[in-house]
This record gives structure tokens, C-alpha cells and sequence, in this order.
């Protein structure tokens, strides 16, 4: 089965301040590894699909979770499906928005963005444990004497993307209700790009926290005890609205309907049980919209005071 893999993201931040720290240097420069990397499109080849997914992990696991579906998919659909990997949630939605891919595995802010700038459409969801869900849980150093956001003023932070929701988006709401930002609050603060190399930040010692997705802190405690165990949970803000498959509105209704039954059927035979299995999903509904609400309230919120991302 014919796949593409379309980008190296590095999580520039990380690698400028790992070797920073292993130099030994007494001292970061946090102004080096804040700025957004360049995103690069991937070039269609033959009748193939192209399927972009969002940077909630590293590259590399990506790649080994995503070919898999992809394989999956071109097989149910009689044609190649090509994986695209983006740099940045931004990137995604501008993929997507253009028709440069069919469909898109995004974050809940970005589809909320989309939905807002050119109606960005929901195709499917997961179901994890039951319920549509997943949260924002804040971790700092597991010997750090912190129990709450408040013991992190003066810290310094890890945030994943500019348009994450449980990565950035979350944390900025907390802190708005606080009557502060990231810049009054914290000493510096740093986006790594994926949730897994926020995770990896604060087991570091990178950066004192982090606000990450509760599926990837999930997943990354079977595949990678050893980091885990030296995090901790502080803080647990959520439900929100689990992150979607979407489609352009304009994308083929035929076509739409064939990715959205590959989705909705895959728990039906051994193959896409065992790729559920490794996503740890139980399975793809079709959910009401509103369970995206409460993240809509929190854009709303930041919006109407000017502290919008």
C-alpha cells in the first residue's frame, strides 16, 4: 500500500534547550525556541488519498500508528491512502481548507477554528472508554512541591501548539480566570509541538510544567513507563469534545460517505479491531456537535477579553 510521509518535525524547542542542558550551560535563552517552524505540503501522486494528521504526537510514533490506518483505509477503499504529516495544527486546518487533503485527524481547537473559518465538517469521533471525551491534565516534575496551577507562578512552561486545545487553549482559559496570562504568570514558556515532547520536557527537567492531552499521557504510560515516572498529575480540567476526523464541506458526498463507513465499521472485523486496540479506542461514532460546547465556551471567553490565540 503506497503511503507518503510529508514532513520532519524535530520539536525545535526541545532540541535547543536539551543542548542547552547538556553543555552544562547555567543558563536557557528561551527566546531561540519559541518561534512557529514552517509548514511544507505534500505533493499528490496518482488517484491516491491523501489523510493529514496532527502533530498531537512526535513524528515518529505518528508515522508507526497512522501508516497502519492508512494501509487500512486504502485497502477498504480499493486505492492508495498517502499519510501526511503536519508540522502544526495551523498547517492542518490549511490542508484541509484547500482540498490539498481529503480528510484530517485534528485537535478539538483547530476543528473549532476550521468550523469557523470555512465550516470545517466532523466526520467522525472515537469513543475512548465509553465516552467522546478526553481532558487537559496539568503535570509538573514528580519530586516537584507543586499540587496546583497556582504553585506554578514564576515557573517555567511547556505548551504543545499555538491552537491545541488541551495543550494551550485550556491553560490560557485557567489563567484568564485568574485575571493573568502566560507572560504575567510564568517566567518563560516554551511550545514544544507535540504533547509527548511536552510530557518529555517536564520528566526532563526541562521546564518545571505542562498541559497535555489525556489520551497521549495515557497512551505514553505503557509505552514509556520510565518518563511517566517522573511526572505527575496536578490539576484535571475537562470534559471536552474528544479530537475529530473532518473533511472540506466541498470534499465529494460519495467520498465522504466512504471514509465515514471505513470508520464506522472497523470494529467490525479483526484487522481494525487490532488497530483500535493500538489506539486504544473502542470505537468511531458519529457524535452530536455539542460536545465540543464547552470548548467553545473557552474561546469565547479569552475572544471577548482580547486574549484570544
Amino acid at each position: 500500500m503506497a503511503w507518503r510521509l510529508s514532513c520532519l518535525l524535530v520539536a525545535p524547542a526541545l532540541a535547543l534547550l536539551a543542548a542547552a542542558c547538556s553543555s552544562g550551560a547555567a543558563t536557557i535563552d528561551f527566546s531561540q525556541v519559541e518561534e512557529q517552524p514552517t509548514a511544507q505540503a505534500a505533493v499528490p501522486s496518482g488517484n491516491a488519498i491523501r489523510m493529514a494528521v496532527a502533530p498531537v504526537l512526535s513524528p515518529l510514533p505518528t508515522f508507526t500508528l497512522y501508516q497502519q490506518l492508512a494501509d487500512y483505509m486504502g485497502d477498504k477503499l480499493g486505492r492508495p491512502v498517502e499519510l501526511v504529516q503536519g508540522k502544526t495544527y495551523a498547517e492542518i486546518n490549511d490542508l484541509v481548507k484547500s482540498g490539498d487533503v481529503a480528510l484530517a485527524l485534528v485537535c478539538t481547537n483547530p476543528y473549532l477554528q476550521g468550523q469557523q473559518d470555512f465550516g470545517m465538517e466532523l466526520l467522525v469521533a472515537p469513543l475512548v472508554q465509553g465516552e467522546p471525551y478526553y481532558y487537559s491534565l496539568l503535570i509538573v516534575g514528580r519530586d516537584l512541591d507543586a499540587s496546583s496551577l497556582e504553585d506554578l507562578r514564576g515557573t517555567t512552561f511547556a505548551f504543545s501548539d499555538p491552537l491545541s486545545n488541551t495543550g494551550r487553549l485550556a491553560p490560557l482559559y485557567q489563567l484568564a480566570l485568574r485575571g493573568e496570562t502566560p507572560e504575567s504568570f510564568f517566567s518563560r514558556s516554551i511550545f514544544t509541538y507535540s504533547h509527548d515532547n511536552s510530557i518529555r520536557s517536564v520528566a526532563d527537567g526541562i521546564v518545571d510544567g505542562a498541559a497535555v492531552d489525556s489520551l497521549v499521557y495515557d497512551y505514553l504510560r505503557v509505552s514509556e513507563s520510565d518518563t511517566m515516572a517522573k511526572v505527575k498529575v496536578i490539576e484535571k480540567w475537562g470534559p471536552f469534545g474528544i479530537n475529530p476526523v473532518v473533511v472540506n464541506p466541498g470534499l465529494d458526498p460519495q467520498l465522504k460517505a466512504q471514509f465515514r463507513d471505513v470508520f464506522l465499521n472497523m470494529d467490525k472485523d479483526n484487522r481494525g479491531q487490532e488497530l483500535l486496540a493500538q489506539f486504544r479506542i473502542d470505537r468511531f461514532i458519529v457524535p452530536d456537535d455539542s460536545i465540543y460546547d464547552s470548548v467553545r465556551e473557552m474561546r469565547n471567553y479569552l475572544q471577548e477579553r482580547g486574549l484570544g490565540q
